[in-house]
């Protein structure tokens, strides 16, 4: 069993998935602190043959906040103006009239919400699309370890979980090491991604877009044989 733990993030890129595809069990840390210019509540999509921002309007947003405890806008205007401007860049993709309907959906319905709560549904909704089927935590409901810090939280939440084997993203080198989690009992694995690549309409090929960008230009097939498996552990 191996368990992988990440913020929630609105529609994140691809890494995020592999992660996901990487564990058994994954853990949404939704309370912790906000980042300001992170991708919690951004990404980016492709938009006219280059990468656009798109950024899901929140209220009183706060790096003294934990991102479950900032709300998503009560406006419906700027949500539907980000609604129309992923509609515009990708109603000409292959997969639009399968894939819109499940981006339209979760950024209308999140007038109001938690933000953790939109991040997190935007996640799940992809995985159940792509049949990517793993058991999903939110770190708010399940632990109570906040008095804990950095590596001493995620080796705690492994311990409550009784798995051994913790794998995180490439940026968490410059974090955390191996031999602190081995000294406690856990395995620590880097995720690595593989080059990629795929046809976006007919422009250069920009990666590391939101996922919306590769299900509009992907089939489900393509991306959990081919796309999603990309990357080995170290």
């Amino acid at each position: 069993m191996t368990i992988a733990i990440m913020q929630p993030y609105i529609f994140p890129y691809i890494g995020y998935f592999q992660l996901i595809y990487a564990s058994d069990v994954f853990v949404f840390y939704d309370d912790v602190n906000y980042i300001n210019r992170g991708w919690i509540n951004r990404n980016r999509i492709l938009n006219n043959g280059t990468d656009q921002l798109f950024t899901i309007p929140c209220k009183d947003l706060s790096q003294n906040k934990l991102i479950n405890d900032i709300d998503v806008t009560d406006e419906a205007k700027p949500l539907q103006k980000v609604i129309a401007t992923i509609q515009n860049a990708y109603r000409k993709a292959p997969y639009y009239k399968d894939v819109f309907p499940l981006v339209e959906s979760t950024i209308a319905g999140s007038q109001g919400m938690a933000l953790s709560k939109v991040a997190i549904e935007s996640v799940v909704k992809v995985c159940n699309y792509l049949g990517l089927q793993r058991e999903f935590k939110v770190s708010s409901e399940a632990y109570d370890n906040r008095e804990l810090k950095k590596a001493d939280r995620l080796i705690d939440i492994c311990h409550k979980e009784n798995i051994t084997k913790y794998v995180n993203a490439q940026g968490g080198r410059e974090l955390y090491t191996k031999d602190y989690f081995s000294d406690n009992g856990v395995e620590l694995s880097f995720l690595i991604a593989k080059n990629y690549s795929y046809l976006q309409f007919k422009e250069p090929f920009i990666p590391f877009l939101s996922i919306i960008d590769i299900l509009m230009f992907n089939s489900k097939e393509d991306i959990m044989e081919h796309i999603l498996p990309s990357y080995h552990l170290e």
